[in-house]
């Protein structure tokens, strides 16, 4: 079983992960139409495939296999009315996303992902007590996402949230961690439609977003398949995803 840490990154960070990304791709992912197979297929390659932290990469795709049980923990002190913001995000991604089920449970211990809403002040305790367990856990970024997974798929997900320094950093944090969650674990800073880049500031589902976690929850993408297979049925699932939601 692996797991694997994903942060909303500030500051400096983002700069070096921005500059990073520039040396690597020369061009633009999304160069042409954003919604084309192409980009699609390329922003599919680097937020499922890639790793902003190398020694965590996957070389096959993870998901939830089944319906995924949430439970919204306010940790004390938290912003209690930020759960139903949570509540609401999570009902839109189950509407928005065909072959994905969400639904809450009452406690942790029967949960699939844990969303934590926490104070700055307890953001650090939070992640290295109730994430990681352990007290030498590494604490970085404004807010952050574990996954725990294997090739049979994603068994746990746990997001800290912080819920007293705006709401624009809550909303950006929200959206980013759960959707990340689900299994687009990476960021990079081609995707300039994209929440899945730490140098946007968007804080909303978009619509490319939107089209990449039904690629990666239809049925045809399964759990443990690598790049090769994933490539070859790729432009069919696109097409079919974008004659449903849209081109």
């Amino acid at each position: 079983m692996r797991a694997i840490p994903k942060i909303l990154k500030s500051g400096r960070a983002a700069l070096a992960l921005f500059l990073a990304s520039v040396a690597f791709n020369n061009a633009p992912a999304q160069g042409g139409s954003a919604y084309s197979v192409e980009a699609l297929t390329d922003g599919f390659r680097r937020t499922v495939f890639a790793s902003e932290f190398g020694g965590f990469g996957s070389g096959y795709v993870r998901k939830f296999s089944g319906p995924v049980s949430f439970y919204i923990r306010p940790v004390t002190g938290a912003d209690r009315a930020k759960v139903r913001e949570v509540r609401r995000f999570v009902r839109q991604v189950d509407r928005s996303v065909r072959n994905f089920s969400a639904r809450f449970v009452s406690n942790e211990q029967s949960a699939d992902f844990v969303v934590h809403i926490t104070p700055r002040r307890l953001y650090a305790r939070t992640v290295r007590q109730d994430v990681y367990g352990r007290n030498s856990a590494p604490v970085r970024g404004l807010c952050m996402v574990r996954a725990r997974y294997g090739r049979s798929g994603i068994s746990r997900s746990d997001a800290v949230i912080v819920s007293d320094e705006g709401n624009k950093l809550f909303q950006r944090c929200m959206v980013e961690e759960i959707l990340q969650g689900l299994g687009p674990l990476n960021d990079d800073s081609s995707l300039k439609l994209s929440v899945f880049n730490d140098t946007s500031n968007f804080s909303t589902f978009r619509r490319f977003d939107r089209l990449l976690l039904n690629i990666l929850y239809d049925p045809r993408i399964k759990n443990g398949q690598n790049w090769r297979r994933t490539r070859r049925i790729l432009p069919t699932v696109i097409e079919d995803t974008k004659r449903r939601i849209g081109r």
